[in-house]
């Protein structure tokens, strides 16, 4: 009987699995969605059991058809819930897009202490992090945040209730802001910031930790965090390529030899596996942004698919149309959490269509201009092939767009859901399983000449509207 592999992918809007055979194609994929809340301005929050029920559906639906030899996980980064001395939340689950830490984020950010601690862990201070959630919960609920069992991310609360363990992967723990990027240990100078133990916080482990969850007769596989499992199940895990995705936030990462710590702090760094690094920005506003133009502005019930037709048939640069799409606040690489939507030079010629397409041109130029922070050099970036996935990689309208604004060259891997299958690859390597399947190129996109001059101007101007009306 034929043996299976399953990643479960732990995403901001819903929980996948996806089953997969040793060279990694799909054999069959299942998802349970759940909603975000938000209680209070600039919270944005969900609730742990919903998270948990997902996860339990998707393993129950999997294990009962296919004989599995592991699962491995990949999860949705910056999450922060705090859990009591019997397991349960004290708090609900607050996501990368929740900003209630604005205020704290910006006066850490603008000392002499943000900035050491940005070079300690790789991560910015903003809003988005754990940390700055943490040096929230200190000023408002200190008793709460003293009180805590364990300050935890959505994974490790899963894998708490699948193992009775507590850990927390290399990969998800440099995402926090509480660990030392160059040492891989919790950094005592950001804890005794923070007032809060190193025994409240998960034990540190390699993404190839391994458990056993009696539930469902089954080994698991930590895994790591969602945008670094990207880069290795679509194969961009060397110097020559650049991996782009795009969910409902998006990421371009790049993979480094060592620490990556910017002057400016535009950028983040992970921990990869063993001497390996990632250096990248992530935008909040991904494929968000068309959710909430179609369903709260357009308020129609066409399909994404009738409303990239009529983006299609506008031409390149949307007829003067230049959308700014910071409708949840910006990350990379402006890190400003009070930044907003702009739409420019809009009039009576445009339509649905225009719209459209502007939101997704802003999209990639706010992706295009990480990459040049990442990579400054125009002639080396050029040189190097984008690494697509993400659901907007089923879009080949989508993808060529992607090609000309980014004057790159775009591969689709043939596995799209490259999160979960660079979590099986990591269940490969932790079982010593000597498997080296060929990450195939499924579909490849080159960048229309014809549209550089109008991508290179559109991007210029965007860039110049946020830094003229916030700066």
């Amino acid at each position: 009987m034929a043996k299976y592999y399953a990643g479960i992918d732990l995403g901001t809007t819903a929980t996948k699995a996806v089953v997969f055979d040793c060279e990694g194609e799909v054999i069959y994929q299942t998802s349970q969605e759940y909603p975000m809340y938000h209680p209070v301005v600039d919270w944005s929050t969900q609730r742990p059991e919903d998270l948990l029920d997902a996860v339990y559906q998707c393993l129950s639906e999997i294990t009962s058809n296919y004989d599995l030899s592991f699962v491995s996980f990949s999860a949705a980064m910056q999450s922060l819930i705090l859990v009591d001395n019997h397991h349960q939340p004290l708090t609900d689950c607050m996501i990368w897009a929740d900003n209630r830490a604005v205020a704290e984020s910006e006066e850490l950010k603008n000392s002499e202490l943000g900035q050491e601690f940005y070079r300690i862990s790789g991560i910015p201070i903003h809003s988005f992090s754990p940390m700055t959630k943490l040096v929230w919960l200190k000023q408002q609920k200190p008793d709460l945040l003293a009180t805590a069992h364990k300050l935890i991310s959505a994974k490790e609360y899963i894998w708490y209730h699948l193992t009775n363990e507590y850990t927390i992967d290399t990969t998800l723990a440099s995402g926090t802001g509480l660990m030392d990027i160059h040492t891989l240990e919790w950094s005592d100078k950001i804890l005794n910031f923070l007032s809060i133990q190193k025994t409240q916080l998960s034990i540190i482990v390699k993404s190839t930790h391994r458990a056993y969850c009696k539930l469902y007769n089954l080994e698991l596989v930590s895994g790591g965090g969602d945008g670094v499992l990207a880069n290795l199940g679509s194969g961009a895990i060397s110097t020559d390529k650049m991996a782009l995705t795009i969910g409902t936030s998006g990421a371009v990462r790049v993979v480094a030899e060592k620490p990556y710590i910017d002057a400016k702090m535009r950028t983040q760094c992970y921990h990869l596996f063993e001497n390996e690094y990632l250096k990248l920005g992530a935008v909040n506003n991904g494929a968000v942004v068309l959710q909430w133009l179609k369903n709260q502005v357009l308020e129609t019930n066409e399909s994404y698919e009738s409303l990239f037709e009529k983006a299609e048939k506008v031409q390149a640069g949307a007829n003067g149309l230049l959308f700014v799409p910071y409708i949840l606040g910006e990350r990379a690489p402006i890190w400003d959490a009070k930044a907003k939507g702009i739409i420019i030079g809009l009039d009576m010629q445009h339509q649905q269509g225009h719209l459209i397409r502007a939101a997704m041109e802003g999209i990639l130029y706010g992706l295009r201009q990480i990459a040049e922070v990442l990579v400054p050099n125009q002639k080396v970036r050029k040189k190097m092939n984008l690494m697509v996935s993400g659901g907007f990689a089923k879009s080949d309208f989508w993808l060529q767009m992607t090609a000309d604004v980014f004057q790159m060259n775009v591969e689709v891997s043939n596995t799209i859901e490259s999160s979960a299958w660079g979590a099986v690859l990591i269940g490969f390597e932790s079982f010593g399983m000597k498997i080296t399947p060929q990450n195939k190129i499924g579909k490849s996109f080159y960048p229309n000449q014809e549209n550089e001059i109008i991508y290179n101007d559109g991007f210029e101007k965007f860039k110049q509207i946020y830094q003229r009306l916030y700066s």
